[in-house]
């Protein structure tokens, strides 16, 4: 199932007669990459956050790991803009 996001409204202090706060396009847009992921990582790992069967060390590792990978992209973009300067 592939779910996008038109408008989406939070409401700041949720209550049942509280109407939602309307969301700009960019936080929307971050949302819907969010969905696509979840969905993504669902279908190709058959699992989700909601996974039980990992440590608090794992998570961690995980994270950290996903994070290098990040530094890694960044640092190729940094180089690749630099020559371009």
């Amino acid at each position: 199932m592939d779910t996008e996001i038109k408008e989406f409204s939070y409401p700041e202090n949720p209550s049942p007669t509280q109407e939602g706060v309307q969301i700009d396009s960019v936080v929307t847009s971050v949302i819907n990459q969010f969905v696509k992921r979840a969905q993504f990582g669902k279908a190709k790992y058959g699992t989700d956050l909601d996974r039980k069967d990992l440590t608090t060390l794992e998570w961690i590792e995980h994270a950290k790991q996903e994070l290098m990978d990040g530094i890694l992209y960044l640092e190729k973009l940094k180089q690749e803009l630099s020559v371009k300067s």
